[in-house]
């Protein structure tokens, strides 16, 4: 597709646009995520041997692991409740066999509040859950067990999101690695794949460009090579896992791969045809753009950035988080290139369709000082009111 030039409007229309350079109009309310898949909605698949918690079944065990989360809790809390679950020893052993339908359904519902952007529920969601599982894999064995690892592997994933989120490096990585270990013990190729992203993730924020890179790529051919009619849970997570070497290869500075793996990555996102968000991936053609805009970020090109932006249909994405993302990620290009009205309004929509995407990721704080410390006088007042309505000062 043609890049437009910078200040044209698009080809299509989107329904929440991004600014031109001289123009700052609303953004419209964002749509509702349409329902996604896990490994299998809960319920579906192979018949589960019907197992019980000691003391806790069906619906008070699914009660128990999302029912008293609440998003006024401070997250530093639910950080040391999860590190507390994470490296406490093995749970109490179950007496008698477990459900695994409400541990099915309670890390369907983590992954959904993740990409809502209900960080800080999600945060109070995973201890009782972690715990649960581990406890889970005590006792199974056979297809049970292959799919209790399953789970772990995707809750583990999201533990790991969010941990990179709040900046801790430490526990983030130990929940990315938890999260390949139970992919690998579950021998599901699919999972094996799409835990390959978390850790890729993890070595890129520790800086770790070039391992990142290998890794993703590794990955991603392990996966080719099994395929021959592949569907779309595959498409999208081998899509996702180029779009992150993409990234790692942009940041280690490795420009001919960069654009290599970007290239394939839009094929796969072609070939799947729609915007989607199998395997909780958001894939799609779109998600592709949106990395174009990021990479382009990376290296530093802030009109390209715009540009790319501008070529994607937000409406399309399917999560908010990516929807955010975007938005944030495009707020960074017009502050590099010195537009900061265009900035601090772009900002302003990511903090209405994400809120907790601004107010509690340091990064995006950073971002908001930023904008405040740098802005001229015709912004700074905007500027800095909208700061201080987060808590941010100079």
């Amino acid at each position: 597709m043609a890049r437009m030039a910078f200040g044209l409007a698009p080809r299509t229309p989107v329904h929440v646009p991004i600014p031109r350079r001289d123009d700052a109009q609303g953004f419209a309310q964002p749509i509702s995520p349409p329902s996604v898949d896990l490994i299998q909605a809960p319920g579906e698949g192979e018949a589960m041997r019907r197992r019980q918690f000691v003391g806790l079944t069906g619906a008070a065990l699914f009660s128990a692991v999302v029912g008293s989360t609440s998003t006024t809790e401070n997250p530093a809390s639910g950080i040391d409740e999860l590190a507390a679950a994470m490296t406490e020893p093995l749970p109490q052993l179950m007496r008698e066999p477990t459900d695994l339908s409400p541990l099915a359904a309670a890390v369907y519902d983590a992954k959904n509040a993740y990409q809502a952007c209900h960080y800080t529920q999600v945060l109070f969601m995973l201890p009782p859950l972690l715990r649960s599982l581990r406890a889970a894999g005590t006792v199974m064995d056979g297809a049970d067990l292959q799919q209790a690892h399953k789970l772990s592997a995707e809750a583990h994933h999201v533990a790991a999101s969010i941990l990179l989120k709040h900046e801790d490096k430490g526990l983030a990585w130990l929940a990315a690695d938890r999260s390949v270990q139970a992919a690998h013990a579950s021998e599901s190729p699919l999972m094996i794949g799409s835990s390959a992203r978390i850790i890729t993730h993890a070595l890129m924020d520790g800086g770790h460009h070039r391992a990142a890179y290998i890794n993703a790529t590794k990955a991603a051919e392990h996966m080719s090579a099994e395929f021959t009619n592949p569907t779309a849970n595959d498409l999208s997570v081998y899509g996702s896992l180029l779009l992150r070497g993409a990234i790692a290869a942009a940041k280690h500075g490795t420009r001919a791969a960069t654009f290599e793996l970007l290239d394939e990555a839009d094929q796969a996102g072609q070939r799947l045809g729609h915007e989607g968000n199998h395997m909780f991936t958001a894939f799609g053609p779109n998600n592709v753009l949106c990395h174009r805009v990021n990479i382009a970020l990376t290296m530093g090109d802030a009109g390209t950035a715009i540009e790319a932006a501008r070529r994607v249909d937000i409406d399309a994405l399917p999560i908010n988080e990516r929807k955010a993302i975007l938005l944030i990620d495009t707020t960074r290009a017009f502050l590099m290139w010195g537009k900061h009205e265009q900035a601090l309004h772009v900002l302003r929509a990511a903090g209405q369709i994400a809120p907790e995407e601004i107010i509690n990721r340091p990064t995006t704080l950073r971002l908001v000082r930023d904008l405040m410390e740098t802005a001229p006088i015709s912004v700074r007042r905007d500027a800095r009111e909208y700061a201080e309505s987060l808590g941010v000062t100079a």
